[in-house]
């Protein structure tokens, strides 16, 4: 058996902290100041912002609790850079995080640098638990913004009127002419299934966010999940058939959204003339025709325009419950590369493939469910000021699973529960049907 000290050691802590800040910087590479200062809706966030917060949460949580004689970099950081931890103090309104052009990004990188040179010299000895777990969660929260990057400045290249590319592709323009596979349908048993995690305190090593706990049984009525997510193609239809101007296909709420919003396709559709389909798609490698991503999962999507064509498709969506069970027996708790996610740079979603069975169940596209998120049976927040990471927002929020083309590898997991805003769009949302088992 290994001693407990050296299978916490600090070497594997220390090695997986500095790859996810080398991998933030990497996302980095492409953007110019100017970029890392846009902030182009309220939901988002400037990429300069992201990068001095992550860097705030380990200062703030790691560094200032657990190293002896930690001087923070600079004293007005400790509430400027505060996301939403209203017990920590005050802290800007989130939509001025675009005026701060000041502290400079150079300020920011040398406070970035700070706080690795300093969690370097914390992690010179074996980190006792409380710190490990504490570094755990700040490492899987910059990789939330490691996708939040991606989300943010996708939006904000999109609204400059000169559309330009995150990364140029010398092929962006080649003719996708991958078919998708037919849609198909994997069937279900009735009966219980354990859903979520209970970690085991002395596998420290072996992460959870608090809203994935307690694990806990759950009654699975039959049902029936399609093999994989909704093509580009297939969305297109239900917009020529009027499905955004059909309110029996709508909640009350979305249809509301819908007509304030003006929407009338998925976010980063643009009408295109020059185009056989009349459309062409903003990607983060620039326009591409819709007649080139047909067969790609259709993203950026609502809540509400998921819910609006799976009603309209004559089928509705998963529960987040049916959705983890279906994963769980992949026997996919931790995704490999070989899904399509952030590692593989594609940075959009890809075709399924003709093989039998789910697939894209992990990348590609978030899965809206029809799951509202709430707290388990059992839930208890952290204590102290994270227990403001996770349970503050169980409300007015809908539940995705599944993770996307811009979440990396080894952050997802089936149990993995990320929540918004049922009119939320800028994310890579997508849709995934499913059906009673007594509806054919």
């Amino acid at each position: 058996m290994i001693p407990a000290s050296i299978e916490r050691s600090a070497l594997p802590i220390l090695a997986r902290y500095m790859a996810v800040r080398r991998a933030t910087a990497a996302l980095c590479n492409p953007l110019t100041p100017e970029d890392m200062m846009v902030q182009s809706s309220p939901e988002a966030s400037p990429v300069k912002w992201h990068l001095a917060h992550t860097s705030w949460f380990f200062e703030t949580f790691v560094l200032s609790e657990f190293l002896a004689g930690y001087t923070p970099f600079h004293p007005d950081f400790r509430w400027l850079f505060n996301s939403y931890y209203n017990s920590l103090g005050e802290m800007p309104e989130k939509k001025l995080r675009s005026s701060f052009s000041r502290p400079s990004l150079d300020l920011i990188l040398a406070y970035r640098a700070h706080v690795d040179a300093a969690m370097g010299r914390l992690l010179q000895h074996p980190a006792e638990d409380g710190a490990a777990r504490r570094i755990a969660l700040g490492i899987e929260h910059e990789q939330q913004h490691q996708e939040l990057i991606a989300t943010d400045i996708k939006h904000a290249l999109f609204t400059n009127p000169l559309h330009p590319a995150y990364i140029e592709r010398a092929e962006q323009g080649a003719a996708n002419t991958t078919i998708s596979p037919p849609l198909e349908w994997v069937s279900y048993a009735p009966g219980l299934t354990e859903i979520g995690t209970t970690p085991d305190p002395a596998a420290v090593a072996v992460f959870a966010f608090d809203n994935e706990t307690p694990r806990h049984p759950v009654y699975i009525a039959p049902f029936r999940l399609a093999t994989r997510l909704v093509t580009c193609a297939e969305y297109l239809a239900f917009m020529e058939q009027n499905g955004y101007g059909r309110p029996e296909l709508w909640l009350s709420e979305g249809w509301a959204a819908m007509r304030s919003e003006s929407w009338q396709a998925p976010l980063y559709w643009y009408r295109d003339s020059a185009t056989a389909s009349g459309w062409t798609i903003y990607t983060l490698n620039g326009f591409v025709p819709l007649d080139d991503l047909s067969e790609t999962p259709v993203c950026h999507l609502s809540f509400f325009e998921a819910d609006a064509y799976a009603r309209w498709a004559g089928h509705r969506l998963p529960t987040e419950f049916e959705w983890e069970h279906a994963a769980t027996q992949l026997g996919a708790t931790q995704p490999s590369l070989v899904h399509n996610l952030l590692e593989t740079g594609n940075l959009h979603p890809t075709p399924a493939t003709p093989v039998p069975g789910l697939q894209q169940m992990f990348g590609d596209a978030w899965e809206w469910t029809a799951s509202p998120y709430t707290g388990y049976p059992g839930y208890a927040p952290l204590p102290g000021a994270l227990g403001e990471y996770n349970g503050k927002f169980m409300s007015s929020q809908m539940v995705l699973r599944g993770g996307s083309c811009v979440t990396p590898a080894t952050h997802i997991r089936a149990t993995y529960r990320n929540f918004f805003s049922p009119v939320t769009r800028w994310q890579f949302s997508g849709v995934r049907l499913a059906h009673d088992a007594a509806v054919v």
